[in-house]
């Protein structure tokens, strides 16, 4: 691993990185934070100038997807310019350290880089009994994330799970499983949640911290506004489909074929804020609905249950649109179609409704009544 007090600039040239290639991928990251180009040489001054900050990667219920999503990522290329943003010190899919020799680094870390170092979450950290279902080295998840965190200068909680306990957390929820800033309150944590976080927006995040020594602005879930201010809804390439009615009412259908609106066949972009309309998977490549599939929302809180059945339609929305916030979205309208407590006492956010007339008989009011 490269020296810690090497500047990137210098980093970054040993990998054969040009000042172009920086140049390129701190405009990329510029516009994934939504921020004008007059902070392109600022950017690109504070990259090339910056010492490598230390970042500890840990892993707790999960399904190591965030750890995949971030490696496997081309837009960017995390072998060739995330990796040396960092001292990336202690990450268990990746170190070659193993045992004791890999938890003597944590500990080092811990106590060297005492209120410095970056630390990312991803998975769930189980509370009950003890936190028995989660441990590593001897010690519970929630005792490493409690040591961790607390002494770091800033959590990043990659992924559904670390957000708000994710798939382990849904009903019944037999771990105890929760969220980072639930496990461990009080700490300066920022949320990078869908399932899985995009590698990009954790990249700009990174980046962000480095140009301007601070997180991005956040939402009322501590997430980047610029990652989840917008309603997917109105980012989405089938949009004008929406307005015209034009709706997939099943799948394989003539309308599916042409790439038509799929809120009737449970889209959750109505009520889920993301950008992956705008950031994509795969190198810029597609995102779910552009393949075909509705959005599940899986950046909302507690989509797992929320969000389920993922293929009925969510509740009437009548109103939504580009005059509609994403804040509003979320603590308002998605509230308000709580559709009431089960026998088993689960909050229930999507509720059946009648089965729609056909597209072509559906009017674009008609389409955004239903």
């Amino acid at each position: 691993m490269l020296s810690q007090d090497l500047e990137l600039k210098q980093a970054l040239a040993k990998r054969g990185i040009t000042r172009r290639q920086l140049v390129k991928f701190c405009s990329g990251v510029l516009a994934t934070l939504a921020l004008p180009e007059r902070y392109l040489a600022q950017t690109v001054a504070a990259v090339g100038k910056a010492r490598k900050p230390v970042l500890v990667w840990l892993q707790f219920q999960d399904c190591t997807g965030c750890s995949e999503s971030m490696l496997r990522s081309s837009h960017p290329d995390v072998a060739d310019v995330v990796l040396d943003l960092l001292s990336w010190e202690y990450h268990e899919v990746i170190m070659a350290g193993a045992g004791g020799h890999a938890t003597a680094i944590l500990d080092r870390v811990v106590k060297e880089e005492k209120g410095k170092y970056l630390v990312v979450v991803e998975g769930a950290i189980p509370t009950g009994d003890d936190g028995v279902y989660c441990t590593i080295g001897g010690h519970s998840a929630m005792e490493i994330a409690e040591t961790v965190c607390r002494n770091a200068a800033a959590t990043i909680a990659v992924g559904a799970c670390a957000f708000d306990g994710g798939l382990v957390r849904s009903n019944p929820n037999p771990t105890g499983a929760l969220g980072v800033h639930e496990a461990v309150p009080g700490i300066k944590v920022i949320n990078m949640s869908g399932c899985p976080h995009n590698a990009a927006n954790t990249a700009a995040v990174l980046v962000h911290y480095l140009t301007f020594n601070d997180l991005p602005a956040l939402d009322q879930y501590n997430r980047p506004l610029f990652a989840y201010g917008r309603i997917i809804h109105d980012q989405c390439e089938r949009r004008a489909h929406y307005d015209a009615g034009r709706f997939v009412t099943e799948w394989g259908d003539e309308g599916h074929r042409k790439g038509w609106c799929l809120y009737k066949m449970g889209c959750k972009g109505p009520v889920g804020t993301f950008n992956c309309p705008i950031v994509q998977w795969n190198d810029h490549t597609s995102w779910p609905v552009r393949a075909g599939h509705g959005c599940i929302a899986c950046a909302a809180p507690r989509f797992w249950d929320h969000m389920s059945p993922f293929y009925e339609r969510v509740p009437n929305v009548p109103g939504f649109g580009v005059e509609v916030t994403a804040g509003e979205i979320g603590v308002g309208l998605v509230g308000a179609t709580i559709a009431g407590v089960t026998a088993h006492g689960l909050i229930k956010m999507i509720k059946p409704v009648p089965k729609p007339e056909p597209a072509a008989e559906t009017t674009p009011q008609q389409g955004r009544e239903n």
